[in-house]
């Protein structure tokens, strides 16, 4: 493989994979990359469904598999494990010395990841940077992670901008679009009946997608929103529900706790799961009637998918939206009503338009093609590029 371009994805959690497994297609295809996996974080977790065997499923290798997460629910054990990873992701990329690491997102693991990849001088390909969750810790390691890139690849222009005003010279930003949306053109959704039979899970109508996951920012309660969320959910009694769980942020156990109950409480109608995998998760999406939570994905994917999203309190505040989406605060009163105002003929025509601010599919080879062709040389120099200013 020598003289090829060895060119490292980073991934630590099923969403994230999600997101980035075109650009892993498409750069396996290459004859010029060399491509290496790092896995970690909940992948490797048995409570989190060990989604690393859907990477292998794919036909994937996993280069380096690095173990991070401590059995903590706590703000003190994320920092910790970012220690670990710290330490962790150094060895595993001096083993890969790979020419570029390619990070997607806003997750504490990123940090850990482009902080070791600093140390060693290996360029930082940066993912969706720009944006803003002003309800999550994920701002801050978001803006973090782009100042220790290299080369950045926004999903819409408002964050393309952004990026230049934290110095980011124009010439390393790629307005790339978001590579969720290329799922809709590459991958063969399942259709209900054959949902139904995978899941052993009758999918009547109406049916709600929904997934919850802590709000890091602040001094929220865990276990009481989830329970204001499932109140607001009760009031549609005769829905299907099919839950996936929390992520492995700070609360979710607590949370995972909560739904384990309350699907226990109503197996007739909630079905919790650990991961649905990109293809059924999205297939749930294409045949719900509403999707419910505070995911990226109900602001990303889901209305692009032409369906009806209930972004639920501040976890995703800042984001852009598409008229698809209904904001309400995380209280059982205002679930129910945002989430019968999107069951209504006229919100569910809206929705199917599936208009969206983040382009359309070809963001993976987008990003694709600046990966294999951007010179090398002085990539690791980052001058800060100023902005004309006026004078206050």
């Amino acid at each position: 493989m020598t003289g090829h371009r060895r060119i490292c994805l980073f991934t630590s959690t099923r969403a994230e994979w999600g997101l980035l497994s075109w650009l892993a297609h498409d750069l396996k295809a290459d004859a010029s990359v060399e491509l290496s996996l790092l896995v970690s974080g909940s992948h490797l977790s048995p409570q989190f469904g060990e989604t690393w065997r859907a990477i292998a499923a794919e036909g994937f290798t996993l280069d380096e598999r690095v173990e991070m997460l401590l059995d903590s629910d706590s703000r003190t054990g994320m920092a910790t494990s970012m220690g670990l990873g710290l330490m962790r992701f150094a060895e595993a990329l001096d083993r890969l010395k790979p020419d570029l690491l390619v990070l997607l997102g806003d997750r504490t693991e990123l940090l850990a990841a482009a902080s070791a990849a600093a140390c060693l001088n290996i360029p930082v390909a940066h993912l969706h940077g720009g944006e803003a969750t002003e309800g999550a810790i994920d701002d801050a390691i978001r803006n973090a992670v782009t100042a220790l890139a290299h080369l950045h690849f926004p999903s819409a222009e408002p964050y393309r901008r952004r990026i230049l005003q934290m110095g980011v010279a124009p010439g390393r930003i790629t307005l790339a679009g978001a590579p969720a949306l290329d799922t809709f053109a590459r991958l063969a959704l399942l259709d209900r009946p054959a949902l139904e039979a995978d899941l052993g899970f009758s999918l009547a109508p109406p049916l709600f997608m929904v997934t919850y996951h802590p709000v890091t920012a602040g001094d929220s309660e865990p276990v009481a929103e989830i329970a204001e969320l499932c109140a607001g959910l009760d009031c549609f009694p005769d829905a299907r529900i099919i839950v996936s769980r929390a992520n492995q942020d700070a609360g979710a156990r607590a949370i995972n706790a909560f739904l384990e109950d309350w699907a226990a409480r109503h197996p007739e109608r909630v079905r919790l799961v650990a991961s649905l995998g990109t293809r059924r998760y999205l297939s749930v999406v294409k045949a719900a009637a509403v999707v419910v939570g505070n995911s990226s994905s109900g602001v990303i994917e889901v209305p692009a998918a032409g369906t009806a999203s209930v972004n639920v309190g501040d976890r995703q505040k800042g984001r852009l939206r598409s008229p698809g989406v209904i904001d309400c605060a995380c209280e059982r009163d205002a679930v129910a009503a945002a989430v019968a105002r999107a069951l209504t003929p006229e919100h569910q025509t809206v929705a199917k338009r599936a208009e969206t601010p983040y382009g359309g599919p070809g963001a993976s080879a987008r990003i694709a093609k600046v990966l294999t062709t951007v010179p090398l040389d002085g990539l690791l120099k980052k001058p800060f590029h100023d902005l004309d200013m006026p004078c206050p």
